[in-house]
């Protein structure tokens, strides 16, 4: 038996979204050079390994003959730009290039592979030798075999004349030396020597993705690399005998293609207006060499019969996998050797395809050896269309459709099931794996997408339901969770269904959410905490709840789109909560709060502060009979070295005490995020205490004996790990009495309007104060004022974009505001309560006295969200302003979809959007105003600039079909707290639109699954 081939690679060439256009787009450098004509230059090496260029005249591989042949060969090569706009099947929303071929110049016909094509809703475009481009559309893509057909329109090609190449499967054979015509690894276009070596191999398998089988495949030496899919494989007639599909990726110079018998036909079929039958049993047949073929059974006659009858097989067909609940069930074994159908003794693939092919919905006769004795069965041929699924229904963020026959034949499980292709928004479980089949919603069984579109019509918004389901990596265990399901950020129910005709997916809607159910009140009790000594400090359980948010979309450069730690009630008769903003990062948000472990109520942000790290979120009280306790929040600072309870939750949000000593107490500085900056917390105090448990538990508090409060524990989001690219998040404490200027406000029923100072600080020790120019008297004050710690801050950055003139500069040293001499981060508070502050500073050795403006925090928060093909677009954002030294304008790229105009043209997050088709558009207004005017499907030019101020600018394709503008604008008056508008034709719509799942999460870690925060 042959093994799966587990390092064999697919030849489309995958996008890398860049945060700058690179100078070089197909990146020259690293994809190395193969051996071949590219632009009328050979590429070879010579003896000693160095790559030698040659006039193509002078290469002597490449004949006169062969010349003329690739002339006439690459004026019928196209390079294919495509997306897959959706996570379909076995592939997730990808922008990618390949290669084609046209086979029908006259109605327009394009060759590649099924991987390009793609099972999923497709758009993409194609670019002729001569830089022509056109767009093209699937007409066809076969359910098994890696090909499939695109459509474009003829007339749009003026200046070159179209020919058609011919497909001639007969003529491949073993030795016959070929050429490779495509897009290798991006470029225009590479053309690669080689010489066929086998027409026997199994199909390769590519691990759990798409993969071919039940057919042969050819084999040769050609070094094609990535974007070569769907290349045409020529003889020096110029005839394309085969079709370039995969290759190895462990260096060796093997390539695999895929013989024309059955493209061909499926060709022939779609010229004549017919369809493409296609017919199975389900079952997976394999080439077996007849050594082995005897070990499993076969018997010397009909070996020898084989061998009279097709003197040149070495092997014979063998049944691999047989799916349960198939046609072939009980009839076929793993193991048969396939001797006889209808009477006609067979050994090759092609004819099987042709029998199976022309008899859908007809029985079929096959003869096997089992053990060395014939067995004779009557087979039904199901319809391989039937089986493999052309639509999918979104609900609630995530996407589902009917099992398809590639992931049943993977697992060998039965072609049946409800299957999650985007395991996103509400269902969101323990990964975002695809591969997830739901067994059961709400206590109802789901067995087909049908049943599951009308148990998910009768669930209401908001309700909370058990669903049960297995990974087809692990169908022995059945999983049960409770999923909180979202009908009003993505409200609608669509059926998207795939249409041939216009080569686009048409959608539909299947029902309008059922509203939510009132909230009822529950009973519930808090656990105890026996062990602890202090029975007022262990009462503090009853301050805790579980806070669970998920984001609908990605805003700010959050890297998550759900998170789940603890709160600390401050005000149980009102129902505040103080919790991180590492768990609560904007308001665009559902949050979910569990009391006591039994009750969940929904709650509203109420406070975002701008600098500490924390947010006050309030649920409903009146939800609640339980004995929730406000937390006493302790007014004096918690001192270094001071004894303290630590209790906090672990990963497992499991509760944890110990008693532990303060550390240390020190003004921290949280990494910024370099690669997409995100909401961190400046200018505070942190607290470290001399307990393991601390790293371990993201929430918490420092509590004395007699439960007061002394300090929060809390998670703190930091940079992103170059090493491990992962989210990096500190656990540190936050002393309360910093809480008061907003805790105070907020329990009298006023929500504060804080100001602050646009700068960020770091501290300055005596030494370095002094060689910046500060005097021996500011010293001695500085050691009389704060004896724990001789320091003052200077200014670190600047934050840009306010409307006033800067007035501290970086380097500057703070001495006194209002009067008051700063040396520690508490006294900055005072920037809270004045438009201006008299600052004492040291500038370049000179003391200066300054009126500071300070800045008005109402509009550091996001309040407007534009979602333009694919692209989430708002204000840069507070992270944005601390970190970058100029705005260029107030369209900022936050996030992107997969397999989106955003995503393919490259525009990538952190890019500003100054101008759209020569008109500046300085804030989203402009910005939606101008892109409303583009007509659909058609080019237009974005000015955009980097992070790192290098101007560039973008040419995209809208694509509203898939990809449709709408806006978010925060609005206090709805439910949800924002409004929701879609353009349909320009034209705005309140409450139109639907998010689709990929907007959720592109960029979204898969470790952040296991984080304490089930998602991706």
């Amino acid at each position: 038996m042959e093994q799966h081939d587990t390092r064999i690679k697919r030849k489309e060439h995958p996008v890398p979204g860049t945060e700058r256009p690179a100078k070089h787009p197909r990146g020259e450098e690293g994809y190395g050079e193969q051996n071949g004509i590219q632009n009328g230059v050979y590429h070879g090496q010579d003896n000693d390994g160095d790559i030698q260029s040659l006039p193509l005249a002078v290469a002597a591989a490449e004949t006169a003959e062969w010349q003329a042949t690739i002339e006439k060969v690459v004026r019928n090569v196209v390079s294919i730009h495509f997306c897959q706009t959706h996570s379909f099947d076995t592939d997730p929303a990808i922008s990618s290039e390949a290669t084609g071929f046209v086979v029908d110049a006259e109605r327009g016909y394009i060759l590649t592979n099924r991987h390009v094509v793609c099972a999923g809703p497709f758009w993409g475009y194609c670019i002729f030798d001569n830089h022509e481009e056109c767009d093209v559309y699937p007409v066809y893509r076969d359910p098994v075999h890696d090909f499939g057909i695109l459509r474009f329109d003829p007339k749009t090609i003026k200046y070159m004349p179209l020919s058609t190449l011919e497909l001639r499967p007969d003529q491949a054979h073993v030795g016959c030396e070929i050429r490779v015509v495509g897009n290798d690894a991006g470029e225009k276009l590479s053309i690669l020597s080689g010489v066929i070596s086998r027409l026997d191999r199994n199909a390769p398998e590519y691990g759990d993705g798409y993969s071919d089988f039940n057919t042969n495949y050819i084999q040769a030496a050609a070094a094609a690399s990535g974007g070569s899919s769907g290349s045409p494989v020529v003889n020096i007639d110029g005839n394309a005998i085969a079709l370039q599909a995969g290759g190895r990726a462990d260096g060796a110079a093997t390539d695999y293609f895929l013989p024309l018998d059955r493209p061909l036909r499926a060709l022939r079929c779609i010229q004549q207006g017919k369809p493409v039958a296609r017919g199975t049993i389900q079952t997976q047949w394999m080439i077996k060499p007849f050594d082995e073929c005897r070990r499993l059974g076969l018997s010397s006659a009909w070996e020898a019969a084989v061998r009279k009858g097709f003197p040149k097989e070495t092997g014979m067909l063998v049944a691999e996998i047989i799916l349960p609940e198939g046609p072939a069930d009980t009839k076929l074994e793993e193991g048969d050797v396939l001797i006889k159908v209808n009477g006609e003794l067979l050994t090759q693939f092609v004819r099987l395809d042709d029998i199976l092919d022309t008899h859908v919905g007809q029985k079929i006769a096959l003869l096997v050896q089992r053990g060395g004795k014939d067995v004779q069965v009557e087979v039904d041929v199901g319809d391989l269309h039937a089986i493999t699924p052309d639509r999918f229904v979104t609900v609630a963020g995530g996407s589902f459709h009917d099992l398809s026959y590639q992931q049943a034949r993977l697992y060998a499980i039965p072609v049946k099931g409800v299957y999650v292709c985007e395991a996103a928004g509400s269902f969101r479980f323990e990964s975002t794996d695809s591969g997830w089949l739901i067994d059961s919603i709400d206590q109802k069984k789901t067995p087909d997408l049908k049943t599951f579109i009308e148990v998910m019509k009768g669930i209401p918004d908001r309700a909370r339901v058990v669903v049960t389901y297995k990974h087809l990596r692990d169908l022995h265990t059945l999983n049960t969770s409770i999923i909180y399901v979202d009908r009003h950020w993505t409200s609608k129910m669509r059926m998207a269904v795939r249409n041939d005709e216009t080569g686009k997916w048409d959608f539909t809607e299947l029902a309008d959410p059922i509203p939510a159910s009132p909230p009822v009140p529950r009973k519930a009790n808090f656990i105890r905490l026996p062990s602890v000594r202090d029975p007022e400090a262990a009462d503090i359980i009853r301050s805790f709840v579980r806070i669970s948010c998920s984001m609908p979309v990605k805003l700010d450069g959050f890297p998550r789109a759900r998170k789940v730690g603890f709160g600390l009630v401050i005000n149980a008769e009102k129902g505040l909560v103080i919790v991180s903003r590492a768990i609560v990062p904007y308001d665009l948000c559902d949050i979910s709060i569990t009391i006591a472990d039994s009750i969940i109520v929904d709650a509203k942000v109420l406070f975002l502060h701008p600098l500490q790290n924390y947010a006050i979120v309030q649920y409903d009280p009146s939800l609640v009979q339980a004995p929730v306790k406000s937390a006493k929040l302790s007014s004096e600072w918690i001192k270094q070295g001071a004894s303290t309870i630590f209790l906090g939750f672990n990963q497992n949000l499991r509760v944890v005490v110990a008693r532990t000593t303060v550390t240390d107490i020190t003004t921290v500085a949280i990494p910024a995020n370099a690669a997409a900056p995100r909401y961190r917390a400046i200018n505070l105090d942190a607290i470290t205490v001399d307990t393991g448990l601390s790293s371990q538990c993201g929430s918490g508090v420092l509590v004395a004996e007699d439960g007061t409060v002394q300090a929060l524990w809390m998670s703190y989001l930091g940079e992103r790990s170059a090493h491990t690219n992962k989210d990096i998040e500190y656990h540190l404490g936050l002393a309360t009495p910093s809480l008061f200027p907003v805790t105070n406000p907020i329990q009298s029923g006023i929500v504060p309007k804080l100001r602050m100072l646009n700068i960020e600080t770091n501290t300055v020790q005596m030494s370095q104060a002094r060689i910046m120019g500060v005097s021996e008297e500011w010293m001695q004050k500085v050691e009389q004022e704060n004896p724990e710690r001789h320091q003052l801050f200077m200014v670190r950055k600047v934050e840009c974009g306010h409307a006033f003139p800067q007035v501290l500069q970086e380097g500057d040293v703070i001495l006194t505001l209002n009067g008051k001499l700063i040396t520690r981060v508490s006294e900055l508070d005072v920037m809270y309560d004045n438009e201006i502050l008299d600052a004492v500073i040291v500038r370049n050795c000179v003391e200066m006295n300054l009126k500071v403006p300070t800045v008005s925090t109402d509009d550091l928060e996001t309040d407007r969200a534009v979602i333009f093909c694919g692209a989430v677009l708002h204000r840069p954002h507070h992270a944005v302003r601390q970190q970058i030294s100029k705005m260029h304008s107030e369209v900022y790229v936050s996030a992107r979809t997969r397999g989106s105009p955003s995503y393919q043209y490259g525009l990538a997050p952190t890019n500003f959007i100054t101008g759209v088709n020569g008109v500046e558009t300085k804030d989203l207004s402009s910005f939606v105003s101008e892109v409303n005017k583009i007509p659909d499907n058609t080019y237009f030019r974005l000015k955009a600039v980097t992070f790192d101020n290098v101007r560039w600018v973008a040419t995209m394709k809208k694509n509203e079909h898939y990809f449709p503008t709408m806006e978010f604008i925060k609005d206090p008056n709805e439910s949800c707290g924002w409004r929701r508008i879609s353009y349909e034709g320009g034209s705005p719509h309140r409450g139109a639109g639907t998010l689709t799942a990929e907007i959720m999460d592109e960029g979204i870690d898969q470790e952040d699954a296991v984080d304490g925060d089930d998602i991706e």
